[in-house]
């Protein structure tokens, strides 16, 4: 059964809540879809693979990427693009990096002239580095307001209904908080901000630095040797975030210093177990085919670089896990390449500078 448009257009009419289209039937965007339907949002998530939808429509649970988790039975879904467009106030965009530009391309001729579009993908577009707010500013006519939902969360806690707390920027404080309060929740804290290029580079950057820390376990190099790793960590992406414009204290908040603990400890994170994998000395290819899904890491580490490089940033983890990636490096070179590095002052001067 299709996701019913008249349904979701009448509830917005009625002015009682906004209507919400999800782009994208991952794990990610589902566990978002759920959560905004339990909230009382006439919700309807939209996805390519004819086979998925029809489990989230007719049999309430994602089989694919989230078995066993049930979906509210309000969640519709539909592989038809114009169908979950029909009627919304708002528009979550959750697709890999790779597909945003193609998907905003789609939406846009579809999309209510009212309704204004968020996204809780991270990374660059490939190619080119840009931010996403780049991307979605030059797809998009002026007037749409645009926001990033970003924060440590793992998709399958989400639609579990364990607690999380994720924040959203956007440059209209006012669209930001209607993001905001559609995913706030007694299980789910969203806040805000206003700092979109900063919240960007915390949610692309961590996982870069998530593929670093799961080498080091895989190589059981120690929990010092973790810790040394985030922190460090930390201190490149604070680094290339003053060079780009961002705010420093957006990165040591949810949308940075949260999101890197998370991805970088958790083995939820496929970014980190790719990291494991290579760190047990599997290959790259070998470890991207057990993950089963998108693995941001591989075209973000590339980009990242791209921005650092183009600032005159230097970012020796970074770069080393590019490297490895690439397969320049082995994973022990680049540990011996690390620990070689001169001694030096923690933090350069100016770093939490106005």
């Amino acid at each position: 059964m299709a996701a019913s448009s008249e349904s979701a257009s009448s509830a917005s009419v009625a002015g009682s809540v906004p209507a919400v289209a999800v782009l994208g039937a991952g794990s990610w965007g589902t566990a978002l879809a759920a959560l905004i339907a339990r909230h009382g949002h006439p919700t309807v998530l939209w996805g390519r693979d004819a086979a998925v939808v029809e489990a989230i429509d007719q049999r309430h649970e994602n089989t694919r990427y989230l078995p066993g988790i049930p979906l509210p039975e309000t969640l519709r879904a539909t592989t038809d693009l114009a169908e979950a467009l029909h009627g919304c106030d708002l528009v979550l965009v959750v697709v890999p990096s790779h597909a945003f530009a193609e998907t905003l391309h789609a939406l846009a001729p579809l999309r209510p002239a009212h309704a204004g579009v968020a996204w809780a993908t991270k990374g660059f577009e490939p190619g080119s580095g840009r931010f996403l707010h780049e991307v979605a500013g030059d797809i998009l006519p002026a007037d749409v307001p645009l926001a990033v939902v970003t924060g440590p969360s793992f998709a399958k806690e989400v639609a579990q209904g364990l607690p999380t707390a994720l924040t959203v920027h956007s440059d209209s404080a006012d669209f930001a908080r209607q993001v905001a309060e559609a995913l706030h929740g007694p299980a789910f804290r969203a806040y805000t901000g206003e700092d979109m290029l900063g919240a960007e580079l915390g949610g692309a950057m961590k996982n870069v630095l998530a593929v670093a820390t799961g080498v080091a376990d895989g190589m059981a190099l120690g929990l010092n040797a973790r810790a040394g790793l985030i922190t460090r960590g930390l201190n490149e992406m604070l680094r290339l975030n003053l060079a780009i414009g961002g705010k420093a204290e957006t990165l040591m908040g949810l949308a940075g210093l949260g999101d890197l603990v998370l991805t970088c400890t958790g083995d939820l994170s496929r970014n980190r177990r790719l990291g494991l994998a290579l760190g047990r000395g599997q290959s790259i290819a070998e470890a991207v085919r057990e993950i089963g899904q998108v693995v941001e890491s591989i075209q973000t580490a590339e980009e990242v670089m791209r921005q650092a490089d183009r600032h005159g940033i230097e970012l020796p983890i970074s770069s080393t896990v590019r490297d490895v990636l690439k397969g320049e490096l082995t994973p022990a070179d680049g540990l011996k390449r690390l620990m070689a590095r001169e001694q030096k002052p923690e933090y350069p001067q100016g770093l939490f500078e106005d």
